[in-house]
């Protein structure tokens, strides 16, 4: 017993003396540490949306030329998290340094589109579409920060801040039966190069690689700071920061953080900028699962797509929702608590009750997706990952609507419709998806029901 208690009280002199050291470290190093956060936070976008243009050159095809998704993805898919089924994609990478480039939209009355374009910043710079440019045909001028030369007439300009360029077009889908009719419109979207003459290119063929089996997020999860840092100094080249960035910048730049030069921090320095990064991710991770403990759910804020300093919100939305749309064009709530405030969890049983006058109010279309606690679909038998009202959905009496939400079929019969599975004894999250919402949801005057539990 006293050897033991040797032992303890020897155990305990080094463990103080550690938390000490740690807390003198934390003390001489605290500006360094703080500025590792926020260099992490400004730069996790641009960074990812590399990664991901890399990724997608393997996974859907090289950049400058349009690729059309010809079908919903399924549980094997982990490109990005928490994909939608509810749209056929349009999409693209563009390098502005091979531009100008011409992006034709012809006329389309048939189902609501949207193609916005996206900055290396992942702020949205433009949002051609339905909402914005109705039915009517378009032909948009896409070019780089520098260029310079007349507009052909016909065409309407847009200016991209950066050389890289997101596009991420989406086409409303009814489900699997209407893709003939959503291909035929994907195939009359067409791209070409201002100097090209007569027809748009074709795109050249192409295979996809098994260097895009690790999802971008997992990169970036697996990336050391280092890397990331000269990761970061590189893009920022082509994709210069803005103006508003400067007072960041100047810090940045006093620690050797320079755009285009490489980053030669060591020992205690790299030391400090990679416990910053980890605090800035533990505290954005926090922030993100600090949802009401009222089952309220939790809508992304307003700013969506056009951050300005909001280097957090940014880096936040790059982690869970890379290629979120404007407010204007799509809110995104979600939730993975039931309505006693308790993690959802495929152990249990539940409800979503929309009442009649309460369904979610949109211009377009709206759905729920129900994604594991990876963030992407969850795989079931019926191969159904969301439901909303483009569905044959179960209606009740009154003109309200329940959606069930469990692992197993329900019972009664006039439930098969409205059943949204999700995965045995794993917990669950929940996204809704309001394309073109009415002011009610962009103000929050409506809100999305709790979750119902039922067992």
């Amino acid at each position: 017993m006293p050897q033991l208690k040797f032992v303890l009280k020897k155990f305990l002199l080094i463990a103080l003396s550690v938390l000490m050291l740690l807390a003198a470290f934390v003390m001489a190093f605290k500006d360094k540490i703080s500025l590792g956060a926020e260099a992490f936070l400004y730069g996790y976008p641009l960074v990812i949306m590399e990664v991901t243009r890399v990724h997608s050159s393997h996974s859907i095809g090289p950049e400058n030329q349009l690729r059309r998704v010809r079908q919903f993805p399924d549980a094997s898919f982990k490109d990005v998290v928490r994909p939608n089924v509810d749209t056929l994609y349009t999409t693209a990478f563009f390098s502005m340094k091979e531009g100008p480039w011409v992006f034709e939209m012809p006329a389309n009355s048939e189902r609501y589109e949207l193609m916005p374009f996206m900055d290396a910043w992942t702020h949205v710079f433009a949002s051609p579409g339905t909402r914005t440019s109705g039915s009517e045909a378009a032909t948009f001028l896409l070019v780089g920060p520098s260029w310079q030369g007349d507009v052909p007439n016909g065409m309407t300009l847009l200016r991209s801040p950066t050389d890289m360029v997101w596009l991420i077009g989406r086409t409303q889908t009814n489900g699997t039966a209407d893709f003939e009719t959503v291909h035929r419109l994907q195939d009359r979207l067409h791209l070409k190069k201002l100097s090209s003459s007569g027809n748009t290119e074709k795109p050249s063929p192409w295979q996809a690689s098994s260097a895009a089996s690790t999802p971008p997020i997992v990169q970036m999860r697996n990336m050391g700071t280092s890397e990331f840092l000269n990761r970061l100094m590189a893009l920022m080249v082509d994709n210069p920061p803005f103006a508003a960035d400067a007072p960041l910048l100047k810090r940045m730049a006093g620690a050797g953080l320079v755009p285009g030069q490489a980053v030669h921090l060591q020992g205690l320095d790299l030391a400090s900028f990679a416990l910053g990064r980890w605090i800035a991710n533990f505290k954005v991770q926090q922030a993100l699962s600090n949802k009401a403990k009222d089952g309220r759910w939790t809508t992304p804020p307003m700013n969506l797509g056009a951050y300005g300093t909001d280097y957090n919100t940014r880096a936040a939305v790059a982690m869970v929702g890379l290629g979120a749309n404007l407010p204007q064009d799509a809110t995104y709530p979600n939730t993975n608590l039931d309505h006693q405030g308790n993690t959802l969890s495929g152990k249990h049983r539940y409800r979503l009750h929309f009442k009649a006058q309460a369904l979610p109010p949109v211009k377009a279309f709206w759905s729920v997706t129900a994604y594991g606690a990876d963030e992407f679909l969850i795989d079931n038998p019926i191969k159904r990952y969301a439901l909303g009202d483009r569905d044959a959905l179960h209606y009740n009496a009154d003109g309200s609507l329940d959606i069930w939400i469990q692992a197993q079929a329900p019972k009664e019969a006039n439930r098969h419709a409205n059943w949204l599975p999700v995965h045995p004894d794993k917990p669950f999250l929940l996204n809704a998806r309001l394309y073109w919402p009415k002011e009610d949801a962009l103000q929050g005057r409506w809100q999305m029901p709790a979750v119902e539990r039922l067992d």
